[in-house]
């Protein structure tokens, strides 16, 4: 005879079992119930519930988050920057896609080392909003390109230039801070040349 409770279907004691027997059957019933808590609550169970599985090391929670966002963030420019190297038909939007791949290709290798040092493992994927982005630029050709592509790097950089410069104030990790702190200065730079270029595209 069998019964099912919480965790699955678990044999029932017998009347003729010993009371050895008993005791035996009783402590794998809960042996097994404890694997399956401690397996629910491990890595491999969070990454099947769609969790990440990257580590920050030594990184508090905020820096890692920190870091996470820069290091997405820096991949989005470098992809994005490749499509208009391609696809601009403007010489200016080519110029400033070439940039983004150089400066935030740069700015990412700087990142990976430092969070390499500290145990830290950045994700290698754009998140959902920014892969909607890459998949929306392929579609476009031209001047449609140009302005779409233009109008985020504005956006994009103005958003970017705040989050760098509150984390170079508040960031915890000494070397990530000197990173946020001298990355925001080429971010500067990038978004004065944005605003440049999303006013003459958007003029043609």
């Amino acid at each position: 005879m069998r019964t099912r409770d919480g965790w699955g279907f678990h044999p029932v004691a017998k009347a003729s079992d010993s009371p050895e027997v008993s005791i035996v059957k009783t402590a794998f019933n809960f042996s097994f119930a404890a694997l399956v808590v401690m397996l629910m609550n491990s890595p491999v169970a969070s990454d099947a519930a769609g969790n990440t599985s990257e580590s920050r090391g030594q990184l508090s929670e905020k820096d890692y988050k920190f870091a996470c966002e820069a290091a997405t963030g820096g991949l989005m420019e470098v992809k994005a920057g490749e499509l208009a190297k391609t696809k601009a038909a403007d010489p200016a939007v080519k110029q400033f896609g070439e940039k983004m791949v150089t400066d935030h290709g740069k700015a990412g290798d700087e990142l990976k080392a430092i969070a390499a040092q500290k145990g830290a493992t950045l994700p290698t994927e754009l998140d959902n909003k920014q892969q909607k982005f890459i998949n929306r630029l392929q579609g476009l050709t031209g001047k449609d390109f140009d302005k779409a592509y233009a109008d985020e790097m504005l956006d994009d950089h103005k958003k970017d230039l705040k989050e760098f410069q509150s984390a170079a104030e508040k960031t915890e990790d000494v070397d990530l801070r000197s990173f946020a702190a001298k990355t925001a200065t080429v971010i500067a730079q990038h978004l004065e040349h944005a605003q440049q270029l999303a006013a003459n595209v958007n003029r043609k």
